[in-house]
């Protein structure tokens, strides 16, 4: 089974978790904490999950999963002039988030909502992008589940032979 399903909203990467001590009388003990500085792109992406999950009424699976997702960001102030989009703006967001940040937060909420897979350890394949929005594509995430053997969608279909030089 594949699912397929798009969260709008501005992507965060999953923040480190905080360490701190807290007196206990005369001896100190390390807390950890979240940040909750992505708590509001976490609610986006669960609420678009919970959408799809409701409309299919699936039970975890046990097998192997394969996830794709497209992250769309927006673009910096920076890019812009007084005519628009500067012509020597990136096209590609090569800085902060990581992919891999972005990533971990989207399959951390998948995997707290339990309807998909039990843990995050069943991904076995993952492809994920970042691109700038443009007119076409507003901030947020694409993303692909694809359970049962089946084969996520794709940016472009790796599996092509490459040229020949």
């Amino acid at each position: 089974m594949t699912i397929t399903f798009e969260a709008r909203g501005i992507p965060k990467g999953q923040p480190r978790a905080r360490a701190f001590a807290q007196r206990f009388g005369n001896k100190y003990s390390a807390r950890m904490y979240d940040p909750g500085t992505a708590d509001e792109w976490k609610e986006c992406v669960y609420f678009a999950l919970r959408a799809k999950l409701d409309a299919l009424a699936m039970t975890p699976t046990l097998d192997s999963v394969g996830v794709s997702m497209r992250f769309i960001l927006p673009r910096p102030k920076s890019h812009f002039g007084k005519k628009g989009l500067k012509s020597n703006a990136p096209k590609q967001p090569v800085g902060k988030p990581d992919i891999d940040n972005l990533s971990k937060l989207v399959l951390d909420v998948i995997t707290k909502d339990n309807r998909v897979w039990r843990d995050d350890s069943q991904v076995i394949g993952m492809l994920a992008w970042k691109y700038y929005e443009d007119a076409e594509n507003a901030p947020g995430v694409w993303i692909c589940i694809a359970t049962n053997g089946d084969v996520p969608a794709q940016e472009k279909d790796l599996r092509e032979d490459p040229p020949e030089v």
